[in-house]
């Protein structure tokens, strides 16, 4: 395990990372308005929401690299695949989020019929992969952590469904359960740095 101050505190870094992506996606889900997307982006708390939802998913990529510092060593080679993955698909949908957060509103000002234009084949294309790079990736992470045992069953099972339905994690309230298990990760790991026995240095006379 590495001993970095990231590793260290990835308990309480993936709790709150977790928590506060579940909660923002849950307060995205209540003020959405899709029959006025135009209306809805140009209000200031969903602008406020939908702008923190990007910075929740730099969150959930912390986490991710703090948590996996953890288990580097028992993962191995799938493990470092599953990692990588969910690095990949996180920061693609990082890369939506911060569009929908910082650009949508924008164009919602000055050019709101770009929201009723018809969808080009490379916009669907780049939208695909970033949904299907989330998914693939934090259910490999997940399928990693249960493989090396380094996460209980169920949390890696968490995970794993969290990634699935992940896949339409830009659409909320999908991202809840992606988030809840992060937070679920971060709990554990307190529990557990708690029960470990801190090693003795015996002290000389």
């Amino acid at each position: 395990m590495s001993d970095s101050p990231l590793s260290r505190h990835a308990g309480p870094i993936a709790l709150v990372a977790g928590g506060l992506f579940a909660l923002i996606d849950v307060v995205l889900f209540a003020l959405m308005d899709l029959d006025d997307r135009v209306g809805m982006l140009k209000d200031p708390v969903f602008r406020v929401f939908n702008a923190a939802y990007f910075f929740a998913f730099c969150g959930l990529l912390i986490s991710l690299i703090a948590v996996y510092a953890r288990q580097a060593h028992a993962a191995g080679t799938f493990g470092l695949v599953g990692f990588l993955a969910a690095i990949v698909g996180t920061m693609t949908m990082g890369g939506d989020m911060w569009f929908d957060g910082f650009a949508s509103p924008w164009l919602a000002d000055v050019l709101p019929q770009a929201f009723t234009a018809e969808k080009t084949a490379i916009l669907q294309t780049g939208g695909l992969l970033s949904y299907l790079l989330f998914a693939v990736g934090w259910v490999l992470f997940a399928l990693a952590s249960w493989r090396a045992r380094t996460l209980p069953v169920l949390i890696s099972i968490g995970l794993a469904v969290g990634g699935v339905l992940g896949f339409n994690a830009g659409m909320p309230p999908y991202g809840v359960p992606i988030g809840l298990a992060v937070a679920a990760v971060g709990g554990w790991l307190i529990r557990h740095d708690r029960t470990v026995t801190p090693l003795r240095v015996p002290t000389t006379a």
